[in-house]
């Protein structure tokens, strides 16, 4: 019994530290700070995606890999050093916007210097990168602070890799974050825009299994149609995830891993579990409604891994640089 006692004390501690850690984030946290926060970001990323909407996809997915690993703190912001970085690790050198996210801070810190981190600048840069997509708009809790450490090797260990991860792992490494497995499904749905390097799925086509073949569970007349696209070791030409509307926030990803036509393994994974299979069901048969409320339901849970609040970490003056 006294054992017992001892570990719902520990546990009660535990969680009043965790739930301390994320009442660290609220909606409006710069209102009387930096009232025009959210105005300066929201009109420069409609500037930014007007003349370059193919942005939208890689800031939405530097938020995810900025959170998945350390936390989100904007250590995926952060130059390589006297070691290699982040933003230079395996996984994230196909992403692109580091000069967007610098020019938003740039335009905060002449407005008001040294209050908003660049963490905050990611976290609401994911939600109008997906609304003006034509996607759902979400409140921001903000208030994160800036992370002093970046480490390029663990993005290959926290990162959920496109390839080669069966969705008991996924669930695994989502369920290590804090995320459910309706937030994986969810959050998924986030490749309904974009593109991405035939490298990054090539091995589905060319080498599957290290004999020269082709992944059995993606649909032959797809992966023919992407060969055509894709030649072997070609690391330049992009594929469109949801072809034909990946300019727009829609359920249409949902429809093509249905027909086992995702990019990706991780794509294919869904359709091996019976919730996240049932969610991909209901998309096909038109919840976009649904979608959309769990969408930004899902970006809130993710924007609160691991931040940093209060005292801790920095309110860093330029994103790829400590202070």
């Amino acid at each position: 019994m006294a054992s017992i006692n001892v570990f719902l004390k520990l546990f009660i501690v535990l969680l009043a530290l965790s739930l301390a850690n994320a009442q660290g984030l609220k909606v409006g946290f710069y209102k009387k700070t930096c009232p025009q926060a959210e105005a300066i970001v929201l009109n420069e990323m409609k500037r930014v995606i007007s003349l370059a909407p193919t942005l939208a996809a890689p800031l939405l997915r530097m938020h995810f890999h900025d959170c998945f690993v350390r936390g989100c703190d904007g250590s995926i912001l952060l130059n390589s050093k006297n070691r290699t970085a982040e933003k230079d690790g395996i996984p994230n050198l196909s992403l692109r916007g580091y000069g967007v996210i610098d020019g938003i801070k740039t335009k905060l810190e002449k407005a008001c210097p040294g209050i908003v981190s660049c963490s905050d600048i990611l976290a609401l840069v994911a939600r109008d990168a997906v609304q003006l997509m034509n996607g759902p708009t979400w409140s921001v809790p903000t208030g994160r602070r800036d992370g002093r450490v970046s480490i390029a090797f663990e993005t290959l260990i926290e990162l959920p890799p496109p390839f080669g991860a069966n969705i008991t792992q996924l669930k695994n490494m989502f369920a290590k974050k804090g995320l459910s497995v309706k937030d994986l499904v969810v959050l998924s749905g986030a490749h309904t825009i974009g593109t991405s390097h035939c490298s990054s799925f090539s091995q589905r086509l060319y080498n599957f299994t290290g004999k020269g073949d082709a992944d059995p569970s993606l649909d032959k007349h797809y992966a023919a149609r992407l060969k055509l696209k894709c030649k072997p070791n070609d690391f330049t030409t992009l594929a469109e995830l949801d072809p034909g509307s990946f300019k727009s926030f829609d359920g249409g990803y949902y429809k093509l891993v249905a027909k086992r036509r995702g990019l990706f393994s991780s794509d294919e994974a869904l359709l091996h579990d019976g919730e996240t299979k049932a969610y991909v069901a209901r998309q096909v048969a038109g919840a976009l409604k649904e979608f959309f409320k769990d969408f930004a339901n899902s970006m809130v849970r993710m924007g609160n891994i691991e931040v940093l609040t209060g005292k801790q970490g920095e309110i860093r003056k330029q994103c790829g640089f400590v202070n």
